[in-house]
């Protein structure tokens, strides 16, 4: 199957730069650009990709606004947001994650590393570098505002121990793979086990799953390294 791209970003020479690298892929095409948040919301909802490549910082109604009304929108829930940014951590990068988005790439990227993370949230995994998360975690996704909070630690009684703990791995960055090793399953059933988890508490993808764990309390966020300056 090839994966269908949705570039959004108001650089023009940035977006035909990506179409070229998508588009030279055998099993992905880009199949619409936009300059700025509004037309990356009616483009989606015109084209139904796969995966929106995001740029937060857009004129006009910005990534994060358009993440939020593609990712709140139940005709596209199985659009996929990635977003890139200049800024690899911040509270933008947090907010989106909240909102629903896939995961975030640094726009100094490599060509392998885009393609490979446009693959990744295509299949339905979230892309959320270790340092960068635990990063958001400890700054802005523990303690959110109010109103962005995902789900209360009361919430995950509707789990079962196994989702708890397979959710728990989840958080930590384990792959499907990695946790099966783990539990001595297999990694459909822990594909399953991922799948009523988010479905029990409402999380769009694994992305959202990850958030509410740390939120919930069910695993703590490690402190950052010393000397980090995030």
């Amino acid at each position: 199957m090839t994966i269908r791209v949705l570039l959004a970003d108001d650089q023009a020479l940035l977006r035909a730069t990506f179409r070229i690298l998508i588009d030279s892929c055998d099993d992905m095409e880009v199949v619409a650009e936009a300059a700025d948040g509004a037309e990356a919301v009616g483009l989606t909802r015109e084209h139904r990709p796969d995966v929106v490549l995001m740029d937060i910082r857009m004129p006009g109604t910005d990534g994060l606004a358009a993440t939020a009304a593609v990712c709140a929108d139940p005709d596209l829930s199985a659009t996929r947001v990635l977003i890139l940014t200049t800024f690899e951590i911040d509270e933008y990068v947090a907010a989106a994650l909240r909102s629903g988005a896939s995961g975030f790439l640094g726009k100094d990227v490599t060509a392998d590393a885009l393609l490979d993370g446009i693959r990744t949230v295509a299949s339905g995994e979230s892309l959320l570098s270790p340092l960068a998360t635990r990063a958001l975690i400890t700054r802005f996704l523990t303690s959110p505002a109010e109103g962005a909070r995902l789900a209360a630690p009361d919430d995950l009684s509707v789990l079962t121990a196994r989702e708890r703990e397979v959710m728990a791995w989840v958080a930590e960055g384990h792959s499907n793979d990695e946790i099966a090793e783990k539990l001595f399953v297999s990694p459909l059933t822990v594909r399953t086990h991922v799948h009523r988890a988010m479905t029990k508490l409402g999380a769009r993808d694994r992305a959202q799953l990850v958030v509410i764990a740390y939120q919930t309390g069910l695993v703590q966020a490690p402190p950052l390294p010393p000397g980090s300056h995030l």
